[in-house]
């Protein structure tokens, strides 16, 4: 059967297909994709109304795509004291934030305690919000510092209040163009280890990308595959985040960004291939938010939330540093010929506007 009927018919593809559908023309694959959201959502894009704060840019490792981390003789390193933490949390619930997605740098000069502990008083504070926290990077991080297994870092995660992981520290899967820019840092064997750990014991978390570097089509489609086969036994991803490469501030040297073009159809493939994951997220801050809402037309339900204050993608040149309103969500999903949803964290939707 050929790829054409393959996608008619709905039948799932495989790798083949994948890097065949990147010479599609771009409207002919996203009317597919399209086809496959609404089937999926309808006219619905999610939002959710978030804050996200980075503890911590002090880092151990060196990946060269990274334009946030920072090292111990950077004037610019800083690690926040957990009172300093809890009065931005304090802040953002005046303003009706319901999730606090927590990412740090891998610090070296902390304890576990100091990774863990904010989570608790949050918690203690405010038992409503969800808390987001600690990519599997963290989790192998604070695992070789401290000599934990994967089960126990996960079990003290648990036990001081996250309650689902951000897809993070995912990058590209390929071994070899993972020893190019992020050499140290988590293996994908062991990312997909975490998660599957994590799924088990009942939780759920997303699964990031990092694409438009040095990796090539075909590390995208393994990528996706990858996580279409542990999504098959686990069922614990929430939604898929294609990030796209921030080219400013850092040790990549990557002239140019991927086009448009290029975007979208990385966008629609994931929704094409990945039949299993719910929602394919257009994560505005890597994408600008016009493109994000276009993606929604490619494939893409949702487009993340309000997040307040963004550090990393805007470290490397982002135009996402100081977030954005459910206000500007809303009409402009709505001007888009979309519905508006808010969910919450689990993607359990709260208001239709």
């Amino acid at each position: 059967m050929g790829l054409i009927e393959k996608l008619k018919s709905g039948d799932r593809l495989n790798f083949n297909d994948g890097v065949k559908m990147y010479d599609m023309d771009l409207f002919e694959l996203g009317t597919f994709a399209n086809a496959k959201r609404e089937k999926m959502h309808g006219k619905k894009v999610f939002f959710n109304v978030n804050r996200h704060i980075n503890p911590t840019n002090l880092c151990s490792d060196v990946c060269l795509f990274c334009a946030f981390s920072a090292h111990r003789k950077n004037e610019k390193a800083y690690t926040m004291s957990h009172e300093e933490i809890m009065s931005i949390v304090d802040e953002s619930v005046k303003h009706g934030v319901k999730e606090i997605h927590i990412v740090s740098a891998h610090n070296p000069n902390v304890s576990w305690q100091w990774y863990l502990e904010i989570f608790k008083m949050i918690k203690d504070k405010y038992p409503f919000l969800h808390i987001k926290a600690m990519t599997a990077a963290e989790v192998d991080f604070l695992s070789r510092k401290f000599g934990f297994t994967y089960e126990k870092t996960l079990k003290l995660i648990e036990e001081y209040g996250v309650d689902s992981m951000p897809g993070g520290g995912a990058e590209i899967f390929d071994e070899e163009i993972r020893k190019k820019i992020c050499d140290g840092k988590v293996k994908s064997n062991e990312w997909f280890e975490i998660h599957k750990i994590w799924h088990k014991m009942g939780h759920k978390s997303n699964a990031n990308m990092l694409f438009g570097h040095i990796e090539k089509r075909e590390h995208r489609i393994d990528h996706m595959l990858r996580l279409r086969d542990l999504q098959d036994e686990t069922g614990g991803f929430n939604a898929f985040i294609p990030c796209v490469y921030q080219i400013y501030n850092n040790f990549l040297h990557i002239e140019k960004s991927p086009g448009s073009v290029e975007i979208l159809k990385t966008y629609a493939i994931a929704r094409l291939l990945l039949d299993n994951i719910a929602h394919i997220k257009a994560y505005w801050p890597t994408t600008t938010l016009k493109l994000a809402i276009t993606a929604q037309e490619f494939g893409c339900d949702d487009m993340d939330g309000t997040i307040e204050k963004e550090s990393i993608q805007s470290s490397a040149g982002a135009k996402s540093a100081n977030g954005t309103s459910a206000n500007k969500f809303i009409e402009l999903i709505k001007n888009a010929g979309f519905i508006p949803v808010e969910r919450d964290s689990m993607y359990n939707e709260i208001r239709t506007f």
